[in-house]
């Protein structure tokens, strides 16, 4: 695959635009944001930057004098997972972060994909990883797709990456899926299923992976250590909220008609059509 080709996750009905992050040190996360991970800065602010690869916006970081630290089983973020163009690129982004010092929280082959977790400086969970090919992906009657936590030989795909410099994170680079924390899963499967109109094509105790257009996961939810919570409230870093982009205008259409049938609240702003999930993350719905 070319590394400007767009990612089979980025082509589907609809797929995951951008995060925007409340943090309590802009500078420091920011500047980890531009040199482990290779995110470019678009556009600063008194109050915030933006950053993205290849042009794209993928994270706002917004700051403020009040902000509180999350608690963590607060209802928010789990992770934002940025999905490489391919595996020699994984392998490149590798090769440049243990090369400067990263401290990796863990790894994992969940066969559609191979992935590597890390944190940011505040403690938001981030994930790099890239997908395995479509027709390599072993689908069930149903649609829903076989996914599983295995170890990943990390030696093994540092050794196969580019040894030359890392430009940063390349041209065709995107959000690949945002992984959630909320406060229970039948709530997160009316919302994304019934709302939304994404397919579960995943669970695992105490989880559920939705996704559009048989891609293995747009939107992750989990109640591993927020069983029970609430909506978020007060100035609390983390996730403020997130986009999520339609690709086919009629699959917006009908979110909004399924909104407007349960009386969600919705805004219409700028960027296309506000709303809060149950535990009060932002979305913004475009097409």
């Amino acid at each position: 695959m070319n590394t400007t080709d767009k990612s089979f996750a980025l082509t589907r009905p609809a797929h995951v635009g951008a995060a925007h992050l409340v943090v309590r040190d802009l500078d420091t996360t920011a500047e980890f944001y531009r040199s482990m991970l290779g995110l470019k800065t678009i556009e600063t602010g008194m109050s915030g930057v933006v950053l993205g690869a290849g042009g794209v916006p993928l994270l706002t970081l917004t700051t403020q004098g009040d902000v509180a630290a999350a608690p963590r089983g607060a209802a928010g973020l789990f992770h934002n997972a940025f999905l490489m163009p391919n595996r020699q690129e994984l392998a490149h982004w590798l090769y440049h972060a243990a090369n400067r010092g990263v401290r990796l929280d863990g790894s994992a082959d969940h066969l559609v994909s191979e992935a590597i977790y890390l944190s940011d400086p505040e403690g938001n969970g981030i994930e790099i990883y890239a997908d395995r090919p479509v027709d390599a992906w072993a689908f069930n009657s149903d649609g829903t797709v076989q996914m599983d936590t295995l170890a990943l030989d990390l030696q093994a795909l540092y050794d196969s990456a580019p040894k030359g410099e890392w430009g940063g994170m390349a041209d065709g680079a995107g959000l690949g899926h945002i992984h959630l924390q909320v406060g229970d899963i039948p709530a997160a499967d009316q919302f994304y299923e019934g709302v939304l109109g994404l397919k579960k094509m995943a669970t695992v105790p105490g989880a559920s992976f939705f996704g559009s257009g048989s891609y293995h996961h747009h939107v992750a939810a989990n109640i591993w250590r927020s069983r029970k919570a609430g909506p978020r409230s007060g100035n609390l870093s983390g996730l403020k909220g997130y986009s999520v982009v339609f690709n086919e205008k009629p699959a917006l259409d009908m979110a909004l008609k399924t909104l407007d049938a349960m009386e969600i609240p919705v805004t219409r702003n700028a960027d296309g059509h506000l709303i809060q999930d149950p535990w009060g993350i932002a979305l913004t719905l475009s097409a």
